[in-house]
């Protein structure tokens, strides 16, 4: 009995071990917003006869905010940085190595942020300077692909 026993055990744990991976959590969400985080770095000037330089896929924290406007933050200079945002965090996800993200999110709009040391990032506005907003529909992955471009000259 316990040799059989033995058997049943072994082999439940061999077939489990086998298994094919479940899928990401991510590809189960099916409304929010998704995308890959990238940063340009130097020269992206087009050269003669040599390809285009592609921004690499980054590890950074994204982070979600109501709707947020430039009088609801506060910035270094004119630049692309901000030291504090003051609408609230809806949510926040980390990219994967490749810089690539999901995050489920209900109906509406959103600012999104990316996270530069202890300050953020975001280089998008709209003509009323809302700081890049992304509407999410119902049932619907809303793409949202930023790039890093503070290393970078044009």
């Amino acid at each position: 009995m316990k040799h059989i026993l033995f058997f049943v055990l072994t082999l439940s744990l061999a077939t489990l071990a086998c298994s094919p991976a479940k899928k990401a959590a991510s590809s189960q969400i099916t409304q929010g917003i998704t995308g890959r985080i990238t940063e340009a770095i130097g020269n992206q000037m087009p050269m003669k006869d040599a390809p285009p330089r592609q921004p690499q896929g980054i590890l950074t924290d994204v982070l979600i905010y109501e709707p947020t406007n430039l009088r609801q933050v506060s910035r270094l200079g004119s630049s692309s940085i901000y030291t504090a945002i003051r609408t609230k965090l809806v949510a926040s996800v980390t990219t994967d190595s490749s810089g690539h993200y999901t995050v489920a999110l209900p109906v509406g709009s959103y600012s999104i942020f990316l996270k530069h040391g202890s300050q953020y990032y975001a280089n998008l506005f709209d003509t009323n300077n809302n700081i890049a907003v992304f509407t999410v529909d119902s049932n619907k992955l809303t793409k949202a692909d930023l790039s890093i471009s503070l290393k970078a000259s044009f």
